[in-house]
C-alpha cells in the first residue's frame, strides 16, 4: 500500500518506522532532516512538501502539534489537498478540536478524499511498540480501509462515530487521565510529606478503589515528566493544549468543567515542572 507520513515527531517517527517495517511503500515529510534522514535509510521516500507525500500516497497520516498546523498541512498551500487524488484517505493524528477535522472532511469531499480523525493514546513507548489505542472518527468503510497500516503500531482500534468523535473521544479520556493525575500528585505530595513510606501507600492504593495507573507507577512517572526531562516538558504541553480544546468543547456544548479547568491551571505542578 503507498503510504505517507506527515509530521515525524514524539509520536508520528515511531508510527511511520512501523508502518515502513511491515512493507507499506512510505513517503515522509517534516520539517527537520534528521527524521526523514533517519527513515530514508530504512527505505523511506523523503518529500519536499506536504503536496507531494498527498500525490505519493492512498493513505495519508499526520502527527502535528495544533489545530492550525493541522490546516495548514491539510488544507494550506502545498497542503496534502493539493496533491491528493480521488480515493485519498487523510488521517489525523492530533488531539485537536472536533470541528477542525470536521472542517476539512467538508473541504476534502468535493476532492473525492476522505478525512477520518484517529486519536491516539499510549504514547511513543506504545508506539514502538505497537500497542496503541485508536479512537477513530469517520466513515467506517474508511477505517477499514486502513486498518492494515493502524495494526502496524495500535493493538486496540475503536471506530467512535462519525468524523470528529474520535477527538472529542480522546478529549473526553484525555480529561480523565489529567484528573487521575492531580489525585495522584496531591495524595503521593502528602503522603510524601508526612513521612509516610510511598512503597507501602502505592500497594495499598492498588488494593483500593483510589488505584490508578499514575499512583501505581509513580516514581516512573515523576522521572518521565519532571522538570529536567525535555520530553516530560513535551508531553506536559500536549497534554495542557488537550486540556484546553477540551474545555473549550465543553463550553460549546453547555457542559460545566470546574474540575477540569482547575487540573489545567495546576498542571505545571502535577507534573513535577514547579513545586
Amino acid at each position: 500500500m503507498k503510504t505517507g507520513y506527515v509530521g515525524l515527531g514524539h509520536m508520528g517517527f515511531p508510527i511511520a518506522k512501523n508502518v515502513l517495517a511491515a512493507g507499506h511503500d512510505l513517503m515522509v515529510y517534516d520539517l527537520r532532516d534528521e527524521p526523514m534522514r533517519e527513515l530514508a535509510a530504512l527505505g523511506a521516500r523523503c518529500a519536499d512538501c506536504p503536496r507531494e507525500v498527498g500525490e505519493h500516497a492512498e493513505i495519508v497520516e499526520l502527527s502535528v502539534v495544533d489545530d492550525a498546523q493541522v490546516e495548514e498541512v491539510v488544507a494550506g498551500h502545498q497542503g496534502i489537498l493539493d496533491g491528493a487524488q480521488p480515493g485519498t484517505i487523510v488521517v489525523v493524528h492530533s488531539t485537536i478540536h472536533p470541528r477542525t477535522v470536521q472542517h476539512l472532511a467538508e473541504i476534502a469531499s468535493p476532492k473525492g478524499v476522505g478525512v477520518l480523525d484517529a486519536c491516539l493514546s499510549g504514547g511513543s513507548s506504545g508506539a514502538q511498540g505497537g500497542s496503541l489505542c485508536y479512537m477513530v472518527g469517520g466513515d467506517a468503510a474508511l477505517l477499514e480501509r486502513c486498518r492494515p497500516v493502524f495494526e502496524t503500531s495500535g493493538a486496540h482500534i475503536f471506530h467512535c462515530g462519525a468524523v470528529g468523535m474520535g477527538a472529542a473521544t480522546k478529549l473526553a479520556q484525555q480529561v480523565i487521565i489529567c484528573l487521575n493525575r492531580l489525585s495522584a500528585y496531591e495524595g503521593m505530595r502528602l503522603a510524601e510529606k508526612a513521612g509516610v513510606d510511598l512503597n507501602v501507600l502505592q500497594s495499598i492504593v492498588r488494593l483500593t478503589t483510589a488505584q490508578s495507573r499514575v499512583a501505581d507507577n509513580w516514581e516512573q512517572y515523576r522521572r518521565t515528566m519532571g522538570a529536567d526531562n525535555e520530553d516530560g516538558r513535551a508531553i506536559a504541553h500536549l497534554f495542557w493544549k488537550g486540556l484546553c480544546a477540551a474545555l473549550e468543547l465543553g463550553h460549546e456544548l453547555g457542559h460545566p468543567m470546574s474540575a477540569t479547568a482547575l487540573v489545567q491551571q495546576l498542571f505545571p505542578k502535577v507534573l513535577g515542572l514547579e513545586e
